[in-house]
């Protein structure tokens, strides 16, 4: 796999980002090289080098470019995520990590992935992801290297997300009884930036947004700011993982660290876009 870099290597090493280019990753990078360090994000494709970063070109899903996005590197920032496979990425990051002599791997993981039981079809066709996460968190535990998992609530950016796919239909089914606790991706990279410059600390406490709120409510904020008028049907999911949703195990209303708060994510938003 080819490195591509515009400096010469420093006697500092430089921190990996996975998932450097993604949601979390976006503000995980210029929080980094504010805070002096260098970055080496793993990117699926290749792409021209900016001030600060170098990008190596590779996989984690297949468990391609690795091996050379993880050479000279004794911290990982760990963000890459997706609906499913992250226990596979974990994996492989972790046995290449662990031939590097990496220091400090960093992990973000989310909320409720200890307390949300996947043990049906059910459960493994909705709530997959958190089963996939859980997974992850035991590779990176039970790996011998130094680490840190941080836990935290679902992003603005995925509620977003989803207020805009299920907006396209004009009845809109709602998980009954899901309360949602956004926190905002920029507050989580920053606490992640401090977590990774510091010692490994294994599982630290969780971080979640500032407010808990009904997942329908959250729908019809979406709705009304963007001028649209759905009906919104409650449905009951089946399964034991979606009953641990209604019972909480997605939120930690202990841990309300983030200060954005939807409303302003939300305002923001729709503002960029009416100028876009």
């Amino acid at each position: 796999m080819q490195l591509h870099t515009n400096q010469e290597h420093s006697t500092t090493a430089p921190v990996l980002v996975t998932g450097g280019t993604g949601t979390l990753g976006r503000h995980l990078v210029p929080r980094l090289l504010e805070a002096g360090s260098r970055v080496r994000v793993l990117s699926r494709t290749s792409r021209e080098p900016v001030e600060g970063v170098e990008f190596v070109t590779g996989d984690l899903a297949a468990g391609e470019g690795i091996e050379a996005a993880v050479e000279r590197v004794e911290i990982i920032v760990h963000a890459a995520g997706s609906g499913k496979g992250d226990d596979e990425k974990a994996h492989y990051l972790v046995r290449a990590a662990a031939v590097a002599n990496v220091r400090h791997l960093v992990y973000i993981s989310v909320v409720g992935a200890d307390r949300t039981p996947i043990t049906s079809g059910v459960d493994r066709a909705m709530f997959g992801y958190v089963g996939a996460k859980r997974t992850a968190e035991l590779i990176i535990a039970n790996s011998g290297l130094p680490y840190t998992t941080l836990r935290a609530t679902q992003f603005h950016d995925l509620v977003l997300m989803m207020a805009q796919g299920m907006a396209k239909l004009s009845v809109i089914p709602v998980p009954a009884g899901f309360n949602i606790q956004p926190v905002d991706a920029a507050e989580v990279a920053a606490r992640l930036v401090q977590l990774a410059l510091g010692e490994p600390a294994g599982l630290v406490p969780e971080m979640g947004g500032p407010e808990v709120h009904p997942l329908a409510e959250l729908i019809r904020g979406y709705l009304r700011a963007t001028g649209r008028r759905r009906l919104i049907v409650p449905v009951r999911m089946p399964g034991g993982a979606a009953r641990a949703f209604r019972d909480g195990a997605n939120l930690v209303p202990e841990h309300t660290v983030g200060r954005r708060t939807w409303e302003d994510f939300l305002a923001e938003h729709i503002a960029v876009s009416s100028y876009a």
